[in-house]
């Protein structure tokens, strides 16, 4: 138990100590630390340079107040709550602009070189205590650099998740034909995630416009197999609870014959070979009609 008490006094020294040192020489740590940075940079700009000197400024003093209390090294302490917020809101914004993990954590690695230098000024005279005070450093920074990568993957996933989103729903786009007539065309796979998207897109439209036709095309869904066609059908069944019938168009040769091949029963839902004929169909059953007229030349 003693050991292990000596132990955290040990810490606490070296925390103190590495905090003294970012204090007394706060500005010429920050440009040994830029020197670094910049060095590392991919994109050589003054306004790059300048966001990195505003952050780093940022977090020097940071890191200095975590390291002055008692947590010691331990980052999930309460002192280093301001320390991971700084780190997190740097993640973030590296993601945002396109850095890559290596760029991201390369802002926390960039530091121990010139803290190296002055923990060896510092204790010259005790290499066993220089030893312990540079491995200590040297883990609280592989720390930080992990926490830094931690946190750039969590907002990279949370963008990529975004993106694929916005992506689903602009590409099952509704569109209004005609007064009373939507068309839905869809283009590429259909799964789950992406029928749940269909499906709200298009009764969402059905209830804004009072729809009584949907005209969903499968001219771009290259393969139709049972789990596809189950996903056609919930929609269309939606779409029949909100009083809107549905018109499947851009049945193709090959897929006609997917369906009878997997016994998709699809006898009580109108099929058309094109958008067009659809069309045709749907203005019939809502009354409308489109009349030719000829100019004389």
């Amino acid at each position: 138990m003693r050991m292990k008490t000596d132990t955290v006094k040990t810490g606490l020294g070296q925390a103190q100590q590495l905090a003294g040192i970012i204090n007394e020489h706060h500005t010429e740590l920050l440009d040994g630390w830029m020197a670094g940075l910049i060095a590392r940079l991919v994109r050589r700009d003054k306004i790059a340079e300048n966001e990195l000197r505003q952050q780093a400024s940022q977090f020097l003093p940071l890191l200095a107040s975590a390291l002055e209390s008692g947590d010691s090294f331990d980052l999930e302490g309460g002192a280093w709550d301001d320390t991971r917020q700084l780190i997190a809101e740097i993640s973030q914004s590296r993601v945002r602009q396109g850095y890559s993990p290596i760029d991201t954590a390369s802002f926390m690695f960039a530091l121990k070189e010139p803290l190296f230098a002055y923990l060896r000024k510092e204790i010259t005279a005790q290499p066993q205590e220089l030893g312990d005070a540079i491995v200590s450093t040297s883990k609280l920074f592989d720390e930080l650099g992990l926490l830094t990568i931690a946190i750039y993957q969590k907002a990279r996933e949370q963008v990529i998740l975004r993106q694929q989103q916005e992506l689903l729903e602009l590409s099952t786009p509704v569109v209004q034909l005609w007064q009373n007539v939507l068309a839905l065309p869809l283009i590429g796979t259909l799964d789950s995630a992406r029928t749940q998207v269909v499906m709200e897109s298009l009764l969402q439209k059905i209830v804004d416009t009072g729809a009584l036709i949907a005209i969903i095309d499968i001219t771009g869904v290259p393969t139709v197999d049972t789990l596809v066609a189950q996903h056609l059908l919930k929609t269309i069944a939606a779409a029949r609870l909100m009083g809107a019938d549905c018109i499947i168009s851009g049945i193709r040769p090959q897929i006609a014959q997917t369906i009878v091949h997997l016994g998709v029963n699809l006898e009580d839902v109108m099929t058309k070979a094109t958008l067009a004929d659809a069309f045709v169909v749907a203005l019939k059953r809502t009354g409308s009609s489109i009349t030719y007229q000829q100019h004389p030349h």
